[in-house]
């Protein structure tokens, strides 16, 4: 008789921009089975106008090395009437993966870092208001309550000390899981 074989569980995550077509369909897949499926906050598709011009950054389980699957993923963009002001939105980390804890961070850490490279100097997100402990955590400032999409959400602020600019987040960085930080890659 033979002995049921675990789940796979990745032993590390790349994080960094979504390069590949393929990256970018598997976040597009993402932020629907969440905001769509799963939240409810949008009917059909929570495509919006900011997808023409923001940077997906996607979360990148491996499997012996290579990437497996996007299992997280978060956008970002320059606000173009506000100079160096950047602005991050659809946080989306997959179900299964939730439990990691250093996905959401690493999405956090390229997104506000590689903006940072590219100009920002005010960096802010609006947070469902369920999330804003963790971005507190990762020095963020809650500037108010705002209601987005008929749910409570924090306006935040990153504060950029925090945050040195990544030069190439093409690349990326590298997270284990429970939060471990590694180096970036």
């Amino acid at each position: 008789m033979f002995e049921p074989v675990a789940p796979y569980r990745a032993s590390l995550f790349r994080v960094k921009f979504a390069t590949a077509p393929w990256e970018r369909r598997a976040c597009a897949r993402l932020r629907h089975a969440v905001f769509c499926a799963e939240q409810g906050l949008f009917a059909g598709s929570d495509a919006d106008a900011l997808d023409a011009h923001a940077i997906p950054i996607c979360a990148l389980s491996t499997l012996g090395g290579d990437p497996d699957a996007v299992v997280g993923t978060v956008r970002i963009h320059a606000a173009p009437e506000t100079p160096g002001e950047w602005w991050g939105s659809r946080l989306a980390v997959e179900r299964g993966h939730r439990r990691v804890g250093a996905l959401g961070a690493g999405l956090i850490r390229v997104a506000v870092s590689s903006a940072h490279a590219r100009g920002c100097t005010r960096f802010l997100a609006h947070v469902q208001a369920g999330n804003a402990a963790l971005f507190a955590g990762l020095h963020w400032d809650d500037l108010g309550a705002v209601d987005l999409h008929g749910r409570p959400h924090r306006l935040m602020r990153a504060d950029l000390a925090h945050y040195p600019p990544m030069h190439d987040p093409e690349h990326g960085l590298v997270t284990l899981p429970r939060g471990r930080p590694a180096t970036a890659a």
